[in-house]
């Protein structure tokens, strides 16, 4: 896990107030960047920079809000002006299906794991700029590989937008000479299960899960397994890389899925 071509230089993370976020968060700066640890909640986002060290520093933002977008963005202005690595990497979990979602469930769900990649980018893409080498990290799901399937189809399709985004995306940071990873996480051990604990009101505010139903996350394996794979892609100037327990199980899905479309070409 070199990262040398990004040493010293500034990395910003969203969502990394935990899970998947703070573990990059914690892996670039073991790497030797400076980390702007960005979370809608601000107190998660301070835990982790303090953390963290000097190096890093702490940010907030509601990644669906462009205009809380732009705040951040400000702050990070007064801070350092060369974003070297942006990780686009915010996400919420929606337990629903779609014939039942309720609409705020669907606006939340589509607003900040497909919409907030793209306002994400927008805003921070600016930044970008100087000498040395750039990078972009998407995290999407593995949920993006297979077919939506009941009763959570609601967080796979806003998974599978986000794949869309982040390809759509990769292709025009492309054309400006910024390589792209996009990272397809399995079940690990995060708080996405508990991910309306800092939803806003306008979604439907804050709502606390009860935690009899995140055995099958605190069993799973931590985020943390991840970092190695996700630094050699990066130095290997970056791709698709998925990170799972079920690595055949997925394969096979993704496969068949594949199949099943392919199957269905004709000439016409």
């Amino acid at each position: 896990m070199a990262l040398e071509a990004f040493k010293d230089r500034l990395v910003l993370v969203t969502g990394a107030g935990d899970g998947i976020g703070e573990m990059l968060a914690r892996g670039f700066a073991l790497a030797g960047m400076r980390v702007g640890v960005l979370d809608i909640r601000r107190d998660a986002a301070e835990r982790v920079a303090a953390e963290i060290g000097a190096s890093a520093f702490a940010l907030q933002a509601d990644v669906s809000d462009r205009d809380s977008l732009a705040v951040a963005v400000a702050d990070l202005r007064t801070r350092e002006a060369a974003l070297a690595i942006l990780w686009i990497n915010a996400g919420v979990g929606v337990g629903s299906g779609l014939l039942n979602a309720k609409p705020n469930a669907v606006d939340w769900g589509f607003g900040v794991n497909a919409l907030g990649m793209i306002w994400t980018a927008q805003a921070f893409a600016p930044l970008m700029t100087g000498a040395g080498e750039k990078h972009v990290g998407f995290t999407a799901s593995t949920a993006a590989l297979r077919a939506p399937q009941a009763p959570n189809g609601l967080y796979a399709t806003t998974k599978h937008a986000c794949l869309g985004v982040a390809e759509g995306l990769a292709a025009e940071f492309a054309g400006q000479g910024i390589a792209s990873t996009i990272v397809f996480p399995g079940l690990l051990n995060t708080g996405i299960w508990d991910g309306a604990r800092a939803r806003p009101d306008r979604f439907g505010g804050v709502r606390r899960q009860d935690p009899a139903i995140a055995d099958m996350w605190r069993n799973a394996k931590s985020p943390a397994l991840m970092w190695p794979h996700i630094a050699a892609k990066i130095d290997a100037g970056g791709g698709y890389l998925v990170c799972t327990t079920d690595a055949g199980e997925t394969r096979k899905a993704f496969s068949s899925r594949a199949q099943s479309i392919l199957d269905g070409f004709v000439e016409i």
